[in-house]
């Protein structure tokens, strides 16, 4: 018997870690934003809304657009 609830234990962590997993790459595909690295290690994230922050997504869409073609 208590073979099998170690067994139930780690089939209920699996699924949690493989459904945490799926949510997160999910929600990752709907959020965009740009991210700006600088030379001494610090960064910015710009949200969309932001001026530069659309200009720079537009300029990644539209390389990634021509990559794929």
């Amino acid at each position: 018997m208590p073979r099998h609830k170690a067994l139930a234990g780690l089939m209920i962590a699996a699924g949690s870690a493989a459904g945490a997993f799926l949510l997160r790459q999910r929600t990752a595909q709907r959020t965009e934003k740009a991210d700006v690295h600088f030379a001494d290690g610090t960064m910015v994230s710009l949200d969309p809304g932001n001026a530069d922050a659309d200009a720079l997504l537009d300029l990644a869409r539209t390389a990634l657009r021509s990559a794929r073609a």
